[in-house]
């Protein structure tokens, strides 16, 4: 423990000292006492008091949890330990008024939680904590980083709002922890859950295929989540990520302190934790994008083993009680003849189909040789499988493809530009109410409707905006509630479409930019 320990700080691993004698005081006959008398001043120090005398700590155990009175020499005797393994600090207290010397003996030492202490406390803490969590892929936290940094994104362009800076960038971070923290543990666990294999049937298919919708429902979405993510951290950064580490320093309000180090080591944090969330959503191999292959890989991978335990379900008998049970057919065989007439029944074993056979020119060999003596006769890896063998004939004839995949190219260069003609037509070049789009032919609706849908079924961010992109990233949707209870009417050759009069903006990343001009209607 000395040689210093990997820890990860922010999403990058940086080597750690832990004291060798830091966590002690949780080994041994007595760590279940110690720990609770650190709990003791833990619960203490969440009511802000910052010392605690012997009769104090006495009277507390109880709330902690323990059961029974220790006695006065049990509890110096711990807290001399503690102080040894300096976790626990004393000092006199000068202030008090002492009318005999026993009280004097008893008030006069004041006991509280060295740094250490808290440290050591904190950490067993995390450790229950984590022994008892379990993980979760949870697609509310993917919303809340892409609401923070659109929360983010405004803050910047308003001055004054300092305050508010930090406390947003501090949700953030929590959000990364938490997407982090929970993500490894749910790998872990869904990696000990495709290793089980001892549990019991029923259950274990049930667990399995509750994993699997699991899964399906997290990747729904996931990339439009992802990539709005990924739109938020650059619009944050078109302002300035060192901008707004300082804004949120001003907002965070430090106490002074005598180390020079505190602000820049402040800012060193920030920096990491943002080259975390880039990490996590941006670069050439985001972590999301991993979290992805490995949630379809487990989708297919329980799939797989949800197909053998349904399998295994339909036989009536395993293997090695059909072989048990032809073992005793063969132990009651009547005669001989029985015997070998069971063994080519169940083996599916007979007289060679090759004996027939002969070599290419009989002459040369006399009928009176044994086969040993002769040479071999070339049998047809087809009389083993289907009892025929080899003709040759005439090799058939390969058709040409060639027209029919020029036509099929055609026809995906005029897809393709079908549907960038419809995104072009659909490109607002701006916000616009949904009636003043006017007239569209219908396949061009059906993908406006298609749009409508993905932004419908998104979470609205701190502005009410709605924002979703097709599945190929190519075309954004920021659907905005209508200001008025106006009716908007889509004309198309098939009929009219009515719905509420939304403020929308479509922008087609390879369109130019507004084509059409729907104010102008």
């Amino acid at each position: 423990m000395n040689q210093g320990m990997p820890g990860l700080i922010g999403g990058r691993v940086e080597r750690v000292r832990v004291p060798p004698e830091m966590f002690r005081f949780a080994t041994g006959e007595s760590a279940d006492f110690h720990t609770a008398v650190l709990s003791v001043f833990a619960e203490a120090a969440e009511r802000l008091e910052t010392a605690l005398g012997l009769d104090d700590v006495l009277a507390r155990l109880g709330s902690v949890g323990w059961l029974g009175t220790p006695g006065e020499d049990a509890l110096i005797a711990a807290l001399t330990r503690l102080r040894e393994l300096r976790l626990v600090d004393v000092v006199q207290n000068h202030a008090e008024n002492y009318r005999t010397a026993r009280e004097y003996e008893r008030r006069n030492l004041q006991y509280s939680l060295t740094k250490r202490g808290e440290a050591a406390f904190a950490g067993v803490v995390r450790a229950m904590e984590v022994l008892s969590a379990t993980g979760a892929l949870q697609t509310a936290v993917l919303d809340a980083i892409a609401d923070r940094l659109a929360e983010l994104h405004r803050l910047l362009g308003s001055p004054g709002a300092d305050r508010k800076v930090f406390t947003t960038l501090t949700e953030l971070e929590g959000h990364l922890d938490g997407l982090r923290s929970n993500t490894a543990r749910f790998t872990a666990e869904l990696h000990r859950l495709l290793r089980a294999d001892g549990a019991e049937l029923a259950t274990f298919r049930e667990v399995k295929a509750a994993t699997v919708a699991y899964l399906e429902e997290f990747l729904t979405n996931l990339d439009q989540r992802a990539h709005a993510i990924r739109s938020g951290i650059d619009l944050v950064e078109d302002f300035g990520v060192a901008r707004l580490h300082h804004r949120a320093l001003r907002g965070a309000e430090l106490p002074p302190a005598g180390d020079d180090d505190s602000v820049p080591r402040w800012l060193r944090h920030r920096r990491t934790r943002w080259e975390g969330l880039r990490n996590w959503f941006h670069g050439d191999d985001p972590n999301v994008d991993r979290l992805h292959q490995q949630a379809r890989r487990a989708i297919v991978t329980l799939l797989q083993v949800l197909d053998r335990i349904t399998e295994s379900r339909r036989r009536s008998s395993s293997a090695a009680a059909d072989f048990r049970e032809l073992a005793r057919w063969f132990a009651h065989a009547p005669a001989e003849a029985d015997l070998h007439r069971l063994w080519a029944t169940a083996f599916g074993l007979a007289s060679a189909r090759h004996a027939h056979l002969t070599h290419p020119d009989p002459d040369l060999h006399a009928t009176t040789a044994t086969w040993r003596e002769t040479e071999s006769v070339p049998v047809s890896a087809l009389l083993r499988t289907s009892g025929r063998t080899e003709r040759f004939t005439r090799t058939g004839k390969v058709r040409d493809v060639a027209a029919i995949r020029a036509e099929r190219a055609r026809a995906a260069l005029r897809q393709q530009l079908e549907m960038q003609a419809a995104w072009d037509m659909l490109d607002t070049g701006g916000p616009v109410r949904l009636s003043q789009i006017g007239e569209l032919p219908f396949d061009v609706f059906t993908r406006l409707l298609d749009l409508l849908g993905r932004a419908l079924a998104t979470a609205p961010d701190s502005t009410g905006a709605r924002r979703a992109v097709t599945a190929d990233g190519r075309v954004e949707i920021v659907l905005r509630p209508p200001a008025t209870d106006a009716t908007a009417r889509l004309r198309t050759p098939r009929g009219v479409f009515s719905g509420p009069d939304y403020q929308v903006e479509i922008t087609a990343v390879e369109s130019g930019g507004g084509r059409r001009q729907r104010a102008a209607r």
